[in-house]
């Protein structure tokens, strides 16, 4: 642990600074309720719920019968239920983050009805905050007070304060999470990597229902599928507890869409706006809203329906240049410049109808859809090196090719994205027990409707030179000058390809549990007992064709294919596009004449089957302040893989012990301690354990992506502890650490070798490391400076850093290296945000970073080996409340327009250099 030392000596030094500057608040509110102990399990109970004055419900609020040991929290929908002394009169004391504490007086005659609590809204206490409407202070609170009371460690992130970023899917608004990076997809957020581990190390469920990827390399989750304004929570659980299925090594992920009992009654909100990107072509725009309402007799049904809808138009700039060895030195071997006219659309909902007839009963059914469409033309200007001759006198950053060769393409890509669930369930009190059910379906594809290629080359095979020495980044080349690649009457037609690929997944899922809470001694104990079946089906499928025949060849040469706009990259100076109209014209035409190509069109096809059942038993046994809870999950996987070049079977079943002990220990009310002992699984990506193969060229570099059937699961030892502050009138500081000791680590590794008809291709298999570890800490601190004099009081600050450290020993050496940093682990991320809320005015500006990450080994050549460079972007938000109902809002986002930089070895060798533009956005926000 000596390569911590660093990073733990930052994190006391940041804790002690937070202290230092949160005394003041921390003195003039101290904590005047004590913790009360479990609650009686026998007598009768009191139901209710707790709202603001805006009848929207407030979850995490700790309930309190005072004079005696019980308490209870507020649910999602602010529901409570609480045992209360048969006789007399009984004081509720109402303990709630950001508001002021009120009490509730209950008479013998309101025992057995449903109490309604509104707590006053903050600001009718000293040092309190007076906020107009839709508040950020109020989502913070929403969100800390359901962290405070979790059993387990958790992260929340509310659907109102996600809006106060501009976050416009799940992976973006996740990476203001203590500990969550994203990695990111021409500028937007596609994946999580939670605490330093690989994306897939994380599971991502909606209402609790696992979702699949679309993409059919992985188990992780397109995040950028799912539009951040359908939903009402982000919960980030970091320890597992053992009614949670265990294959989140990292974290799971829970999003929680929002519930017509959300609310008190009839509920609107609304948002519509515009954007401008520097990169962009047009306006792009962004609308959701959502409607709900509760009808009945005793307001019993609730029905909500929600939708969003946004499209961007950009052409962010890009550049790649691949590095391999020419003889022994390590050169340039090609270049391209691709120039990306993207249009991306995204198409969501959510439905719900909820049925709760009494406190003791509820049943529900509810579904969410989500779509995204990425319809992308690329113009791409390539320069192959190594099809020249490398001359005498080249150097590590320089060089000049004899002989290179031009070319030009066009591609017209589109690619579907869809995920669809429907969940039915209910919940129902049996005497002091309750039983839950649900059963679950789940959909999500992939398609690429058009993967459509156009190749030209260059009769010219031109004298180059590259220069890397005075710009890594935008390095200076021969060509811009000589500028052959201009001479569009030498470029004759080389080829087309054509591909569709197709990835279903289908998943059917039931569980039931049952709890029961029973005395002990001055405590009570829960007992839970309960399982889950989930099967899931995928099928991948690929045609691949190509065409190279004089007959393919356009009617037009390339020149008469040109459109009058110029094709740029940076300030590069490619040429002119070329027309889309006449590219898919010629596409539509040729496509059914290309040619099949085999195997390579079945090589990469497979279907697959999992099936993994779960049970657990555990308990949780609460003293005064003190949580304990032990327990056991048991999982049984069989797995079942094919493909069609093959006759071999991918085949695999196992069954694993998965222990649990948690325990949260709350010294007061708001300095809560948290301790866990834990074990969890990743299972094999499918098409890694199916036997298969997948090839992908780009230029003149060919990879390829080979499946080991032998491949085992990843298992992880687990140990989080923490400790949380939660400060007064608003904040929290928190320092947690953990450590993970991986058995069979999974990695992927890249080979040279011969592949097809190519000599030379990247093979990446992956295998297992016998051996691997990943620690860190975290410190998080959020707090409103409500200490401060007049009106710099509305000033506050959300900050949080993670220190990771990780590392896998391989089973054998490569290239002289048995112990490898785990891709996808930046030593560093941070979070840091300053905002001012008061009156009307919302202002916010907020940064994110995360250090260089591994993202590929290569075996042979450590120098070789591909890290991203850790990214930095600013962004920025700004409102006023007209009135209650209305808002007005602008964002900023990537406003010193950031790059995205891939490299190899060091940071000298750039493979891949591109930017995405400053976007502003503007628009209303509408809340009845």
């Amino acid at each position: 642990m000596n390569a911590a030392t660093p990073g733990i000596r930052m994190f006391a030094g940041a804790s002690l600074l937070a202290i230092t500057l949160a005394a003041a608040p921390a003195q003039a509110a101290p904590d005047a309720t004590p913790v009360a102990a479990a609650a009686p399990v026998a007598g009768p109970t009191i139901s209710g719920r707790v709202y603001d004055a805006a009848g929207v419900a407030l979850p995490g609020a700790r309930i309190v019968v005072e004079g005696t040991g019980i308490e209870a929290t507020t649910s999602l929908q602010g529901e409570f239920t609480v045992s209360v002394p048969a006789e007399g009169d009984v004081t509720l004391l109402i303990d709630y983050l950001g508001r002021p504490r009120q009490t509730r007086l209950i008479t013998p005659a309101d025992r057995g009805a449903r109490v309604e609590i509104t707590l006053p809204a903050a600001g009718t206490a000293d040092n309190e905050i007076v906020v107009v409407g839709a508040s950020l202070l109020d989502n913070t609170a929403r969100a800390l007070n359901q962290q405070r009371q979790a059993d387990n460690t958790v992260t929340i992130i509310s659907a109102d304060a996600i809006g106060r970023f501009p976050d416009p899917n799940i992976a973006e608004a996740l990476q203001r999470a203590p500990g969550v990076g994203i990695e990111r997809d021409q500028g937007e957020g596609r994946y999580i990597n939670v605490r330093g581990a690989p994306s897939e190390w994380s599971a991502i469920s909606v209402d609790g229902v696992q979702i699949a990827s679309v993409d059919p390399s992985t188990r992780a989750v397109d995040l950028d599928t799912l539009p951040s304004d359908i939903v009402a929570n982000l919960e980030v659980s970091k320890s597992l507890l053992p009614d949670q299925e265990a294959d989140s090594i990292a974290g799971a992920v829970n999003i929680t869409t929002r519930s017509p009992f959300d609310r008190r009654g009839f509920a609107l909100t609304g948002m519509a706006g515009a954007s401008y990107n520097q990169f962009g072509k047009g306006s792009d725009y962004r609308a959701s809203g959502s409607v709900s309402d509760r009808f009945g007799a005793d307001k019993q049904f609730g029905v909500l329906v929600s939708g969003s809808y946004s499209r961007t138009h950009r052409r962010p700039d890009n550049v790649e240049n691949g590095w391999d060895y020419v003889g022994d030195l390590l050169r340039v071997t090609e270049t391209l410049f691709k120039d990306y006219d993207t249009k991306r659309e995204r198409i969501a909902g959510t439905g719900a109808f909820e049925w709760r007839p009494s406190d003791a009963t509820r049943l529900w059914v509810r579904g969410s859809y989500a779509r995204f469409k990425d319809d992308e033309f690329r113009d791409r200007l390539g320069i192959i090196w190594t099809d020249g001759t490398l001359q005498p006198g080249s150097t590590d950053t320089a060089a000049t090719f004899t002989n290179t060769r031009l070319t030009k393409q066009v591609r017209h890509r589109v690619q579907v994205n869809e995920i669809w669930s429907v969940t039915t369930g209910g919940e129902q009190r049996l005497g002091d027990g309750t039983f839950r059910f649900d059963a679950a379906y789940t959909e999500s594809a992939q398609t690429y409707p058009r993967r459509d290629e156009l190749l030209f080359r260059s009769s010219l095979r031109p004298r180059l030179s590259y220069d890397f020495g005075n710009n890594a980044d935008l390095p200076s080349y021969s060509l811009f000058t000589s500028n052959e690649h201009l001479q569009t009457d030498r470029y004759s037609f080389y080829e087309n390809t054509y591909r569709s690929n197709t990835t279903k997944n289908d998943q059917f899922s039931a569980s039931a549990r049952f709890d029961l809470p029973v005395p002990m001694g001055d405590g009570v104990a829960t007992l839970s007992t309960g399982g889950k079946y989930r099967e899931r089906n995928i099928s991948a499928d690929e045609e691949r064709f190509r065409d190279r025949r004089a007959t393919a060849a356009p009617t037009e040469t390339l020149t008469g294919l040109l459109s009058d706009e110029e094709s740029r990259n940076f300030d590069y100076v490619l040429g002119n596009r070329i027309d889309t109209g006449a590219a898919d014209a010629y596409f539509d035409r040729t496509k059914a004449a290309s040619q099949r190509r085999l195997p390579d069109s079945i090589a990469a096809d497979y279907r697959a089957n999992e099936k993994i059942m779960g049970v657990f038993g555990m308990g949780k046994f609460e003293f005064g302040p003190t949580t304990l809870i032990a327990g056991l999950r048991v999982e049984t996987t069989d797995f079942r893989a094919t493909t069609p070049a093959s006759a071999a079977i991918g085949k695999n079943g196992y069954t694993d012990f998965f222990p649990n002990l948690t325990l949260r220990q709350a010294f007061t009310p708001n300095v809560i301690g948290r301790l866990a002992l834990t074990r969890a699984i990743n299972r094999p990506n499918f098409p890694e354990i199916a036997p298969r193969l997948l090839n992908e060229t780009e230029g003149n570099t060919v990879r390829v992506e080979a499946g080991n059937p032998n491949l085992r699961p990843v298992l992880a030892n687990n140990i989080d502890a923490g400790l949380e502050y939660y400060i007064r009138p608003l904040g929290i500081i928190a320092v947690n650490g953990f450590y993970k000791d991986l058995t069979d680590y999974r990695y992927t590794v890249t080979r040279r070798g011969p592949f097809g008809d190519a000599p030379s291709a990247f093979i990446t298999t992956p295998e297992n490391a016998p051996d691997g570890h990943l620690y860190g800490v975290e410190v998080n601190w959020q707090q409103q400076l409500a200490f401060l004099p007049g009106v710099l009081g509305g000033f506050g600050i959300f900050a949080n850093y993670t220190y990771t450290q990780g590392e896998a020993e391989l089973a054998q050496a490569y290239a002289g290296r048995r112990v490898f940093r785990l891709p996808g682990q930046s030593k560093h991320m941070w979070n840091a945000s300053l905002f001012y809320e008061r009156g009307p005015v919302n202002l916010r500006v907020a940064y994110t970073k995360r250090s260089d990450y591994l993202d590929e080994i290569n075996a042979d050549a450590p120098e070789l080996d591909l890290y991203w460079e850790g990214r930095g972007q600013l962004d920025a938000t700004g409102s006023i409340q007209l009135n209650e109902a209305l808002n007005l809002f602008v964002e900023g986002k990537n406003l010193t327009n950031s790059p995205g930089v891939r490299y190899y070895g060091n940071r000298q060798r750039v493979y891949e250099y591109e930017k995405f533009g400053y976007t502003i956005f503007g628009g209303v926000r509408v809340k009845l």
